[in-house]
């Protein structure tokens, strides 16, 4: 009876992961739409061409800013409602990005794309909720099938953008936002199906566990935040700087589409992978192979400017912030106890998406006043610092343990 039941809740969740699954694709095709045409719609729109990738960062911003909120929805009233109000900020994305770009509005634009944040942060609540209905033998095979919904919005989004940036001319990018839309409708009715616990009704759940900053002080603790914070600003400030900078160098936007789009693919592709590299060779040792990764992609953005190097450069930084963001997650988990999970992973993002936002808001101001080239040196001491903690970190937990 019990192996009956077991069957069939992974009947349940096996449907669910495929509707999440699906859903991961449509959100990131959304979120990839924002990130490969909001540096080049801001230096349109924006009154001075530093704040081009404002856009992009405002998106960053959101995204942290209604991490909890998408929490606190999911918790009060099931992540079914948190999933509704998420696809419907996608259509009110599209809409009020649409109308920016007709009227040639910056701000407006800007508030798009932070609206755009909360769709985004309940995407990354989609892998966690394929768990939910799963016996605990599946639950990793789960997250890893819903995280493959990543790959194809890789190859959704930029393909959406190259099927109608030109379609409404001569406002680029107008039409691309319009069929956003209509991508978050199509996520909207796919995730309508989906049949996920109620929330339960109680008291707050009990705050036990050791102080966080006596936490927080740990060398474990410091090197895996600072190794995720390095691998996903760094990885931000490339990418978000690539597409302005391949127009600045005269490449066509199809060619930058193309780039992001392989970039994406490069970020989520490794992701079946990546555990179980983690369980035979250490968290650090696949971190350190993410930074270098990190630092090869920076090596060949700086030894040309062709198609063919931004393409390989996005590929080798995607390839690295999966190695080195997995890790350093990984490395996290080993910081704290059961009952104190909750508050160390939440101050952990909290730490890589404030740092983030600032890296997004630094690449504009940094490639247009210096240039490409200054944008990939920075690369150099952040991952010195990066290694260094990393490798002082795990020789204090090994005399502490």
């Amino acid at each position: 009876m019990t192996d009956h039941n077991a069957v069939v809740d992974d009947r349940l969740a096996k449907s669910n992961v495929l509707r999440l699954a699906i859903a991961q694709a449509l959100a990131g095709a959304n979120s990839v739409v924002i990130m490969t045409t909001g540096a080049i719609v801001g230096s349109i729109l924006a009154p001075s061409a530093i704040y081009a990738t404002v856009p992009v960062s405002i998106y960053v911003v959101g995204t942290a800013l209604s991490t909890l909120l998408a929490g606190a929805i999911a918790r009060r009233y099931g992540r079914n409602r948190a999933f509704f109000f998420g696809t419907v900020a996608g259509v009110v994305v599209a809409a009020l990005a649409t109308l920016a770009i007709w009227l040639g509005s910056f701000a407006l634009f800007c508030l798009a794309t932070f609206i755009g944040g909360f769709f985004q942060a309940v995407a990354q609540t989609f892998r966690f909720a394929a768990t939910d209905t799963a016996s605990p033998e599946f639950r990793p095979k789960a997250l890893s099938w819903v995280m493959a919904g990543g790959v194809f919005s890789g190859v959704l989004g930029p393909q959406l953008v190259n099927a109608t940036m030109d379609l409404w001319s001569p406002y680029l990018f107008m039409a691309s936002f319009a069929a956003q839309g209509v991508v978050a409708l199509v996520c909207m009715f796919v995730l309508s199906g989906a049949r996920l616990p109620k929330p339960t009704i109680g008291g707050a759940p009990q705050q036990t566990g050791r102080p966080l900053m006596e936490i927080a002080r740990q060398p474990k603790f410091i090197a895996a935040a600072l190794s995720g914070v390095v691998s996903y600003a760094l990885m931000n400030l490339l990418m978000t700087s690539a597409p302005l900078a391949m127009k600045m160098c005269g490449l066509s936007l199809s060619d930058a589409n193309w780039g992001i789009q392989w970039h994406v693919i490069a970020m989520f592709l490794p992701s079946f992978w990546t555990g179980s590299l983690v369980q035979r060779f250490t968290a650090p040792r696949v971190i350190f192979t993410g930074f270098a990764l990190i630092a090869a992609a920076a090596f060949v953005n700086l030894s040309g400017q062709t198609s063919l190097h931004f393409w390989i450069g996005l590929i080798l930084l995607g390839l690295g912030w999966n190695l080195g963001f997995v890790g350093a997650s990984s490395l996290v988990v080993e910081t704290h106890r059961p009952e104190e999970r909750t508050r160390v992973q939440s101050f952990n993002d909290f730490l890589v998406f404030g740092t983030n936002a600032i890296a997004s808001f630094s690449s504009g101001t940094l490639l247009v006043r210096s240039g490409w080239d200054a944008v990939n040196y920075v690369v150099a001491p952040a991952l010195t610092v990066a290694v260094i903690v990393l490798l002082v970190g795990g020789r204090r937990a090994k005399a502490a343990g």
